[in-house]
């Protein structure tokens, strides 16, 4: 081997052999037991960033160790190419969406290569080929004729920069989640999924995935919602229409003295239409739709609402309410419509002091009877009712039963469960997306494509539009068609894309037959590869992607294409990469290139100002705290970045950059790699020692004894727990072991256990830094890939410890260390700890009042 480590060199020679050998394709193999493991698929921006080579890094060590454990490993890569995202950059960049996503493919391709990931490219897909998106089409085709498709005119989320409709989910505290432009409500017809059929199922099979994080099982729960309560018809006066109200609080339902409805309900204009209420509540609806309309957005605007000039009437006391629409009513829950009880309910009770409204006690104090007229907030706590009629006296929370009984008994409410979770608008009003495959028929309707049309192609040689408006509708080549049904040439096609993330729901099924052209995929693969074991993204995708995936899941499972309800058995979610931002008062914020360094100071490129060091924030562009992978492939090698990557935090914390650490992992591989350089020439005829550790001299027993606690500490952090910072911790302190290691004239069976430490350490290193282990496996004499070798299996005997360290406290602070035979009695521990030397200044003339001896480990005198 050379005496240079020569990251550049070595790992194009050893990426231009796992190619050439095909050393990454797999195929279905009833011998050994799969393992798929996945990382979510990037959207084509142009570039890999740190997150993709932090996320992709991790992904890529479990692979590969769980290769080297024996299993079969599915590890594929390809690209998200649909959507917004895409189509906004390509715009940006004043090139067409089509020509932009093709050619970022290819540049991500390289970048990804270049990092040595282990990727089966046989399977890659791009979610924009028509021979991926034609087989969702297909499944929507399915979805419609069984009524889980459907199209309806309501109120949608609007985002006027992007041109296009947003899911609930794709809602951030009222801004778009691509452009973050405030979004405001929009009535359209759009396409929806039937989600909320499946919203039970989803919720109580959360509690049946032991292998994901709390957090996200939590966001996924509290965004579906359940809710247990009752439905309450309210009878509109001298109309014909009824108000259904859903409530938790059907104990209340004596004290609703008003109604109202969310501006988006449809009741809301026909209630005010030809009174003198109706200018004012189209104003106000006017108004109330460039409102955020989120739960979190409510809370930054004053409550407020207009009267509709309509009454409704109290089924169970017969009160007349008048019904308000009010800002704080939204149609995203329950009914759109709120029974409103300003004495036990502090929204209602602003609102009916705000305007003058009847507030009534239901639930009173036993000792302390509330006084409508002088209360300053509403009463929330439970208590006896009152003002209710015959549940008088009753305890609220015993009375709740009745009264649902009592309104089923009249037909005028039932008891029901709503969930917050809505139906999945996928409808986009974009270019660069799926063809949704209906067509428009005058005289037949809506009508759905033939199958064997599919699939109906997106023309990819249009012209883009201004403000990223659709050409689509513009376009007659596409938009006009014959009806399927009625055979009238004059039928139009559908011009709305489908959302972005129907593609992300079912991509990892199709990776298990990616040429499969019978169907969306082949049963047999997909039987064999899924369910993912181990899938790895961002927290961000809880109730957007990992919702989603979830529920085509489990209408491919209905439609009996699937055994399985769940697609992911296990989800790392792993933190950010973080830097801290650097900004010139003149220039704003800078990228590192952007800052010069002189001894202590920092000054701007530009100017020559002095610069100011911001906070750690997550690495973004409009901060310009960014780091480009290619810098650091450049200078240091894939390897030293990956090393990086995965020694500064554990996968589920947030990463922190720093220079000095990304130097420290290349010091550290030049130090094996010297080491390496030094013992291969004697050690390479030599087998690697497999006698009795009895037999060894001290010096190499101890060397021996620490290459199988090594092996033990990876293999479980790995394992176990995914923490590779402490893996690689543990292969340093091996490292230096070997370092420390120098024996005069080595003998036989010195150079037979360098040989075993030698190998172990690359092994150990082979799926953290792969070129690099490659090498010095080669250089050992050893044939085929370090990737085809077994993984190392530590002995238990040679676990044991001769002597063990003992950590000495006072008081729970660490005051001295102990070195003693492992076979040292535990009084023997205690009495040595109160006679060292260091603890003794700290309890000199001070009572002892416990010492408290934990085997093994330490030692506690309590004075």
């Amino acid at each position: 081997m050379d005496e240079r480590y020569d990251p550049q060199a070595i790992e194009t020679r050893w990426q231009a052999h796992w190619e050439d050998t095909g050393l990454f394709t797999v195929a279905e193999d009833t011998i050994r037991p799969k393992y798929y493991l996945l990382e979510m698929f990037p959207y084509p921006s142009g570039n890999i960033h740190m997150g993709h080579v932090r996320n992709y890094t991790i992904g890529d060590v479990v692979a590969r160790y769980k290769r080297m454990r024996g299993f079969n490993v599915l590890h594929p890569m390809g690209w998200d190419a649909f959507g917004m995202p895409a189509e906004n950059a390509a715009i940006a960049n004043d090139s067409h969406p089509a020509r932009w996503t093709y050619a970022n493919i290819d540049a991500m391709r390289t970048q990804l290569k270049r990092m040595g990931f282990s990727y089966d490219w046989g399977r890659e897909i791009a979610t924009c080929r028509p021979e991926y998106y034609r087989w969702e089409q297909w499944l929507f085709l399915k979805m419609y004729a069984e009524g889980m498709a459907y199209r309806k005119e309501s109120y949608v989320n609007w985002c006027e920069p992007c041109q296009t409709v947003l899911a609930n989910e794709q809602v951030e505290a009222g801004m778009c989640w691509r452009c973050g432009k405030a979004v405001r409500q929009k009535k359209l017809w759009q396409w929806f999924l039937r989600i909320s059929d499946f919203a039970e199922d989803l919720l109580v099979h959360c509690d049946q995935l032991p292998g994901w994080p709390d957090k996200v099982l939590t966001m996924q729960k509290n965004w579906i919602g359940k809710s247990v309560g009752a439905e309450i018809d309210f009878q509109v006066e001298d109309r014909e229409e009824v108000i259904k109200v859903f409530t938790t609080r059907h104990d209340t339902v004596f004290g609703a003295t008003f109604m109202c409805l969310a501006p988006e309900h449809p009741l809301v204009n026909a209630l005010s239409a030809g009174t003198p209420q109706e200018e004012d509540v189209q104003a106000f609806v006017a108004r109330i739709a460039l409102q955020d309309r989120s739960d979190r957005g409510l809370e930054q605007y004053d409550k407020e609402g207009v009267f509709t000039g309509a009454y409704c009437i109290n089924p169970l006391n017969g009160r007349r309410m008048p019904v308000y629409t009010a800002n704080f009513a939204l149609m995203g829950y329950g009914t759109g419509a709120v029974m409103s009880v300003p004495a036990h309910d502090q929204r209602d009770f602003d609102f009916a002091r705000k305007y003058g409204l009847e507030i009534v006690v239901v639930i009173d104090r036993e000792d302390d009877p509330l006084d409508a007229a002088t209360m300053r907030e509403a009463f929330i706590a439970d208590g006896v009712m009152a003002n209710s009629g015959e549940f008088d006296g009753m305890p609220n929370r015993a009375a709740m039963e009745k009264i649902a009984d009592l309104l089923e008994a009249r037909g005028q409410g039932q008891k029901t469960v709503n969930f917050r979770l809505r139906d999945w608008g996928i409808s986009r009003q974009r270019y660069w997306g799926a063809p949704i495959p209906m067509i428009h028929c005058e005289a037949c309707g809506v009508v759905p494509v033939a199958e064997e049309d599919l699939p109906i192609l997106l023309p990819e040689d249009v012209d883009m539009l201004p403000g990223g408006k659709s050409p689509l509708p513009e376009l007659a080549d596409f938009r006009h068609t014959v009806c399927p049904r009625c055979r009238r040439g004059d039928a139009r096609r559908e011009t709305d894309t489908m959302d972005t993330f129907v593609e992300s729901s079912w991509y990892f099924e199709r990776y298990c037959s990616p040429r499969w052209d019978q169907g969306m995929f082949d049963p047999r693969a997909v039987a064999y590869w899924m369910p993912v074991d181990q899938y790895i993204g961002g927290v961000e995708h809880a109730v957007l992607h990992l919702l989603y995936s979830r529920y085509f899941t489990r209408v491919l499972e209905k439609f009996g294409l699937t055994t399985f309800k769940e697609p992911f058995t296990r989800l790392l979610t792993q933190g950010m990469v973080c830097k801290e931002t650097v900004a010139c008062p003149e220039h704003g914020f800078l990228f590192p290139e952007d800052v010069i360094i002189q001894g202590d100071a920092h000054g701007c490129r530009h100017c020559g100002t002095a610069v100011e060091f911001g906070r750690v924030e997550k690495m973004s562009k409009s901060k310009r705290n960014v780091i480009d992978p290619n810098t650091l492939l450049d200078k240091y090698g894939a390897d030293t970045t990956r090393l990086f990557c995965l020694f500064a935090a554990p996968p589920e914390r947030d990463l922190e950059w720093s220079a000095q650490g990304v130097e420290g992992g290349f010091r550290f591989l030049n130090r094996v790699w010297r080491l390496a350089h030094r013992w291969v020439p004697a050690v390479k005829p030599v087998a690697p020692f497999a006698g009795e550790e009895e037999a060894l001299p001290a010096p190499a027993r101890d060397l021996y004894k620490k290459v199988h606690q090594t092996i033990f500490k990876v293999t479980r952090d790995i394992e176990d727990r995914f923490h590779f910072n402490t893996a690689i911790s543990a292969v340093m302190e091996l490292v230096n072991a070997l370092s420390g290691f120098e024996p005069q004239d080595p003998s036989a069976e010195d150079l037979a256990v360098i040989r075993l430490t030698l190998e172990n350490a690359t092994l150990l290193l082979a799926p953290i830094v792969p070129h690099f282990s490659e090498e010095i496996w080669c250089a050992l004499g050893r044939e085929g890939s370090v990737l085809e070798a077994d993984w190392p299996v530590y002995s238990d005997a040679a676990l044991s410890l001769d002597e063990l360290t003992i950590v000495v406290q006072v008081n729970g602070k660490l005051r001295s260390r102990l070195s003693v035979p492992a076979e040292t009695s535990r009084e023997e521990i205690e009495k040595r700890a109160l006679a060292d030397e260091r603890a003794r200044k700290f309890i000199a003339g001070k009572t002892v009042r416990k010492v408290i001896v934990v085997p093994g480990k330490l030692v506690n005198i309590v004075v």
